[in-house]
């Protein structure tokens, strides 16, 4: 399996090409933005895009759906509460003010728990709301896409709407925790002192774990 960490959009946004092998299927995950760039790149690779999912509905996270469904008419993946919650008028208005372009509803709705395959690949989903109703964790092989639910030391902001910062830190503590440590951490943004990590090294490093979650539990 091949893993492609790009940045793309301008609120650069990890987007996430992955596949097999060339000449096969692949996904992107969360590609929003420099949409061209990205379709160039499966041409490139010689790749179909099978799906095309979202960590989350954020319209920094979503805003390329569009553009890559018309131009390959694979369907979008977003867990079920986000397809709701940012379908309605208030967040599209709000992303288009923020100037983004609006994302289709999700023609795959999924729950915590479900998979789908690709390229002989699957990926399940983790639900791990907090962030936002319906953010989601997705897990390959040994590999976390964390989108913003977690970031490299740091974890993603819980003062807009939809967001918890209680509900962050438990999908934190029942969803990621409970993963191998050698899970590789695939963020949503560039926020770290490394494009990415490791479940084991965020458990020892980062200060929301260490002094939310394991503090808590020692005293």
């Amino acid at each position: 399996m091949h893993i492609h960490q790009t940045t793309v959009g301008f609120m650069e946004v990890f987007c996430y090409l992955v596949y097999g092998a060339p000449g096969g299927e692949c996904i992107l995950i969360d590609p929003a933005g420099d949409e061209q760039r990205l379709l160039e790149l499966l041409q490139e690779k010689d790749l179909r895009l099978r799906y095309i999912v979202n960590t989350h509905g954020h319209a920094d996270h979503t805003c390329g759906n569009a553009r890559l469904h018309a131009a390959t008419n694979a369907p979008i993946v977003m867990h079920a509460a986000d397809d709701h919650f940012f379908g309605q008028p208030e967040s599209q208005e709000w992303a288009k003010m923020m100037g983004f372009d609006v994302s289709p509803p999700a023609h795959i709705r999924v729950e915590d728990g479900e998979e789908l395959t690709f390229a002989d690949i699957t990926m399940r989903f983790l639900h791990t709301p907090g962030h936002t109703p319906g953010a989601c964790c997705i897990l390959i092989d040994g590999n976390l896409f964390t989108g913003d639910t977690l970031f490299v030391g740091a974890v993603g902001r819980t003062d807009l709407p939809g967001a918890s910062f209680t509900q962050l830190l438990e999908s934190l503590k029942n969803k990621i925790l409970t993963l191998p440590p050698a899970t590789i951490v695939w963020p949503g943004h560039d926020y770290g002192d490394q494009p990415h990590s490791t479940v084991g090294r965020e458990a020892e490093t980062n200060p929301y774990i260490t002094d939310f979650l394991l503090d808590d539990e020692e005293n």
